[in-house]
Formats: structure tokens, C-alpha cells, sequence
């Protein structure tokens, strides 16, 4: 599949850049697997393009959590169709791609129901990209195999461009897959078995974004507190000792992680909330249901009380913390009672935001197999009076932010002439009026106002020797 020769000024004739355009569906992780993908195809010719139109090779990175996610996915195909003849009439070839989990897990059926594809391939096989593009070439391709080398020790490193062009934030997978099998979750069977890149590994790719003027990364897993990469004595170390590595590289001022299991927050961890400054006050911590008999069905392994006993001695750890949670209402079996002890969970714990879903069966899945279906509508409606009351709580949350000072990541020009928007401690949108030379800067600001999502904040102070994205410092000025 090549571009058209380009004739240089100096009369050379050289092989046009190809270009890609990915389009990423789900999770944070999507995000840093289809940022990976370009990475690995940049050394091969291909350069990213957000204009569908132009592109040589498209690829949907695909996500299966929810019911309609690979309906969406078919639908984008068909769209795609059309957009491949266009370009045929033009002269133009055109390579389709599906990547992710529900290529994964839906491989062949993708290339019985799609002609238009070319190239199917799980989230275990980018980094074979290039490799695979050349056979698809020749042959429809199908590759979901999970087993195999780690796709982390092939990868090429980001260019410094890519990623000073990714902004002053950045993900950064450290675990993948889960071992814990919820009966409602695919990401076993599409994901595989925990597994977790080596300490050194993620120090040196770290190294590289803070060098590129990353301020702040989010370490990222399917259950990435289950994190148990080796050192470089061969011992297997938790997320804590992680972190504290992490903490140590000079212009990583913040840092995340996400998605967690409590089963696996344990004290080392929960110790570096309170002691690592860069560790945002802020935590995501599913629970999915407040009764004990669902989370029994779900296969969650703790209880109620173990969830409530665990976030005491976080806040105790860390008493500016702010939970963020997921939740799942109309789980087979799930009865008003049930729905009950979800909402009072709710109340006593106090979320400052959270995810929230009405069940939906996944295919191979235990919970798709249960008795006791919930009716849709019921589901319906608890979902909405759930998603009422967690509202009212993240309006609460942002209330008490008003007159506080906080420090803000300022990450890009805001929607207005001499707005910035960037991200507060607490991962809530921050809008105020400030000059472009803060832009990768951390500064303090006063929330002054709160608008449905996000904060309205003044600057205090152009905080002295803030570094920014090459080094340069910047002195204080009021």
C-alpha cells in the first residue's frame, strides 16, 4: 500500500509519508495502545492525520465493555465503506483495521460480517503492526493470539515530537489483564492474565515523557494496583515501591493511576497517598454494588464492610482524598433491597464523581448466563435515581472547592480569547484567564466560581521557577 512519490527540491524523487488515522473507542488504555500503535508505524513511513479523507490506513481501536460496542463498531465499518469507494474512484487505496477488545474477541466474525476489512488484531499484537499491515497486503488477516513475546520489550520508544505533541499529561500502562474473573467482565477473555511490565521498563519510558515536558502521568491497568513488576534484582515489587521510583524523576510533578481493585489496596499503597506529594489526592476505587448478596454474584470477593473499612483508613492515610467509584445497577438477582444498600453505600461515602451503568450481558460471560434477569425498564429506572444522587454529590464536591486555593496543571488554550484550561488536582476541568506562556506550568490558583463540569478559577500568582515543557523557568510575578 504505497503513497504516491514526491519529487524533493534537490530533484530527488522519495516515497511519500503514508498517513494513519486511528480512532480510539473505552478506556484510558485504548488511548495509550492506539498512541503505541503510532508509535511503531512512524518508523515505517506512516504519520497521524485526524482527517479520515486523507488516510492510507484506518484503524478502529476497539473497546467491549459495554452491550452496544461492537453494534458501534459495524456501524462505523459501514461508513468506512463508503468513504474506501470514494477514495478507490479517486486513485486511492485504503487499508481498514479493527484493533482491541472486540476485535479480540469477536476476530472472525468481524471478517465474516465486514468485507471491508482487512487486518483484524488483538490488544497483544500492535506492536507486530507493521509486520501484519505487509501481510494484509495479500490476505484478509486475523490475529487475537494472546499468548506469546511481550509487546512491550518490541516497541519503539515515542519520538520526542509525538510526544511533545501529546500535551503536558500523559498515560503509561504498567499492568495488563485481570486474574480476578467478575462474572459481568470480559477483560479476562480479551485481555488475558495479569501481567506487569518490569520496574526499569516503565522508569525509562517515564524518563522519556518527563524529558519531553510531561508534567503528570496516569499509570494505568485493567487492575493496576495488582501491579507486581520485577526489579532489577529479579524481585517481584507492588505499585507503592512503583510510585516512590517514579517520584523521583525530576519534572514529574504528578502523579495517577487507575482502574483499582480493593482487594488489592494494600497499606504499602495506601502509605504512599500519605506520603508522596506527587500522588494526586484523588482515587478511583470500584465497588459496583452496595449489597453484599450482588457483589457475592459478581464474584467480587470483599464484602460491604470491607469496602467502608478500606476507605477509613485511606481517608485516614490522606484526609484530602476524593473517591471516584463505578457502579452496576440492575445486575441479575439484583432487588429493590439490593438497590438499596447501593444507594446508602453511595450516601455514606460521598463520591466526588463516578461511572455508572445499567447491566448489560456480555457474551461468555458468567452473568450472561444467570437467572433472574433484571427487566430492562426497572434497570432503567434505579440507573436514573442512581445517577441522580451521585450528581448531587459531584455538585457538592465542586461547591467546597469555591474560595479555595489549589495548584493546576495549565495544559492548553481555553475555549476563550486569553483562557487556559487544564486540570486540578482532583481531575476537575479548570477554566481562567491567564497568559500562554503558563501553558505546561503548574500554578496556584482561587476557585472563584463552579459551572456544570468544571471550575472557574483566577490566577494568584505566577508561582516561581515552575519548570516548563524544555526547562525554562519562569519567575514570579503577581
Amino acid at each position: 500500500m504505497n503513497a504516491e512519490p514526491q519529487v524533493r527540491a534537490d530533484g530527488r524523487i522519495e516515497e511519500a509519508r503514508k498517513r494513519v488515522f486511528i480512532k480510539t473507542y473505552g478506556c484510558q488504555m485504548n488511548v495509550y495502545d492506539s498512541e503505541r500503535m503510532a508509535d511503531a508505524l512512524a518508523p515505517h513511513g506512516y504519520v497521524e492525520t485526524t482527517d479520515q479523507d486523507e488516510a492510507d490506513l484506518i484503524l478502529l481501536n476497539t473497546c467491549h465493555i459495554r452491550e452496544k460496542a461492537s453494534e458501534k463498531v459495524y456501524s462505523e465499518l459501514g461508513r468506512l465503506q463508503s468513504l474506501r469507494q470514494r477514495r478507490a474512484a479517486a486513485g486511492k487505496s485504503t487499508m481498514i483495521g479493527v484493533a482491541g477488545c472486540v476485535a479480540q474477541a469477536e476476530g472472525d466474525e468481524i471478517i465474516a460480517r465486514a468485507p471491508m476489512v482487512d487486518l483484524v488484531f488483538g490488544p497483544q499484537s500492535y506492536h507486530k503492526l507493521p509486520e501484519l499491515i505487509e501481510r494484509a497486503t495479500t490476505e484478509r488477516l486475523v490475529e487475537t493470539d494472546l499468548a506469546g513475546e511481550d509487546k512491550f520489550d518490541h516497541l519503539p520508544p515515542p519520538s520526542r515530537k509525538a510526544a511533545v505533541s501529546r500535551g503536558y499529561s500523559a498515560f503509561l500502562t504498567v499492568q495488563e489483564g485481570c486474574d480476578k474473573f467478575c462474572t459481568f467482565c470480559v477483560v479476562p477473555y480479551t485481555r488475558g492474565a495479569e501481567t506487569s511490565r518490569p520496574i526499569a521498563q516503565i522508569v525509562a519510558e517515564a524518563r522519556d515523557l518527563a524529558a519531553a515536558g510531561v508534567r503528570e502521568i496516569t499509570l494505568l491497568g485493567q487492575n493496576v494496583n495488582a501491579y507486581h513488576g520485577l526489579d532489577d534484582t529479579g524481585a517481584s515489587v507492588g505499585l507503592a515501591e512503583l510510585l516512590y521510583r517514579l517520584a523521583e524523576i525530576e519534572g514529574l510533578d504528578r502523579l495517577r493511576y487507575t482502574t483499582s481493585h480493593p482487594r488489592d489496596m494494600d497499606r504499602d499503597l495506601i502509605a504512599a497517598h500519605r506520603d508522596l506529594p506527587q500522588l494526586m489526592p484523588y482515587l478511583h476505587l470500584p465497588i459496583q454494588s452496595g449489597s453484599d448478596a450482588i457483589l457475592k454474584s459478581m464474584n467480587r470477593r470483599h464484602t460491604r464492610d470491607d469496602y467502608l473499612r478500606l476507605v477509613e483508613k485511606i481517608r485516614a492515610a490522606r484526609p484530602d482524598i476524593a473517591l471516584s467509584g463505578d457502579f452496576i445497577v440492575g445486575f441479575p438477582g439484583e432487588t429493590d433491597a439490593d438497590f438499596a444498600e447501593t444507594m446508602r453505600l453511595i450516601e455514606e461515602v460521598g463520591y466526588a464523581s463516578a461511572f455508572s451503568f445499567k447491566y448489560s450481558p456480555r457474551p461468555g460471560t458468567p452473568g450472561a448466563e444467570m437467572d433472574d434477569q433484571v427487566d430492562p425498564d426497572l434497570a432503567s429506572a434505579r440507573l436514573t435515581e442512581l445517577q441522580a444522587l451521585l450528581k448531587r454529590q459531584q455538585v457538592l464536591f465542586n461547591r467546597s472547592m469555591l474560595g479555595r486555593e489549589m495548584d493546576v496543571l495549565l495544559e492548553r488554550p481555553g475555549r476563550k480569547p486569553g483562557q487556559l484550561a487544564g486540570r486540578s488536582p482532583y481531575l476537575q476541568a479548570v477554566h481562567l484567564d491567564a497568559p500562554e506562556d503558563l501553558i505546561g506550568t503548574i500554578q496556584k490558583v482561587l476557585v472563584a466560581g463552579i459551572g456544570t463540569n468544571s471550575l472557574d478559577c483566577a490566577l494568584v500568582t505566577k508561582a516561581s521557577f515552575q519548570t516548563g515543557r524544555f526547562g525554562s523557568r519562569i519567575d514570579s510575578q503577581s
